[in-house]
């Protein structure tokens, strides 16, 4: 077991190595809507990419079902993914999410890391790939 101080510094070590190892600049929150956002998690059983709808319940409905619409295409881009609209944070928020997970790895495990960069690195360029093609059709009105 890790000491607090010893978790957040294996955690900060995790992502400068990785920003080290496959650097890039990742849009994240510079997606150009301000409700949709872009994320990489890693803890202590999975890591995950995420495409985050915030806002309030109408703005993520109407995104969420934006991407719906699209499901067929982001499965070319990301085939094991998954499509939760309520999608309930440990700090209890409520947003709309779709991702995908890599179970069975630990970021206080070193072993795991590369596995996990490679992971994070592939699925987030899928991400942006499908964003950048698509990205037109969720900045248009309705």
């Amino acid at each position: 077991m890790y000491s607090k101080e010893e978790a957040a510094k294996l955690r900060q070590e995790f992502w400068v190595s990785f920003g080290k190892s496959f650097p890039h600049k990742w849009s994240l929150y510079r997606t150009g809507v301000k409700a949709i956002q872009f994320r990489f998690y890693f803890d202590n059983k999975k890591a995950m990419i995420c495409i985050d709808i915030e806002g309030d319940s109408e703005e993520r409905e109407k995104y969420f079902n934006k991407f719906v619409s699209l499901k067929r295409i982001l499965t070319d881009f990301l085939p094991e993914n998954n499509f939760e609209q309520h999608y309930f944070l440990e700090n209890g928020k409520e947003i709309a999410r779709i991702w995908v997970e890599k179970q069975q790895v630990c970021i206080y495990n070193k072993d795991t890391w590369q596995q996990v960069m490679e992971f994070l690195s592939t699925n987030m360029h899928q991400v942006e790939a499908f964003w950048q093609e698509y990205e037109d059709f969720f900045k248009e009105d309705f």
